[in-house]
């Protein structure tokens, strides 16, 4: 499966841009952390994963998607409001259910949920 450095790479490649070029469009950022982040020795703030998304014309979600970092700070607030949700993953692991098969009881809870 690609990753998201892996997928930076390819867009950065498909418009022939080296690394510095694609810094100097961005802006606040250079090629040296781009780098890193296409070797995933580092990864991107929502704000840079953002303007990439931006500049390379590509969904927000398609490449927070594949970005391998749990939202940390989030689960660890949700887990401080509600102690079941730490529970909750923990019986995630302990059964060792799969990406997909959480991902698709989600995906079919939201889509109920529209409903």
């Amino acid at each position: 499966m690609e990753g998201l450095g892996d997928r930076l790479r390819t867009l950065r490649n498909d418009r022939d841009m080296s690394l510095r070029e694609l810094a100097k469009e961005l802006g606040d950022v250079s090629g040296a952390h781009l780098s890193d982040i296409e070797f995933g020795r580092r990864h991107p703030s929502d704000a840079l994963l953002n303007k990439l998304a931006t500049f390379f014309g590509v969904a927000l979600d398609e490449l927070r998607e594949l970005d391998p970092r749990p939202p940390i700070e989030e689960i660890k607030q949700a887990a401080r409001n509600d102690p079941r949700i730490g529970f909750a993953f923990r019986q995630v692991v302990d059964h060792k259910i799969s990406a997909d098969e959480l991902l698709e009881f989600v995906h079919q809870r939201a889509s109920s949920a529209d409903e």
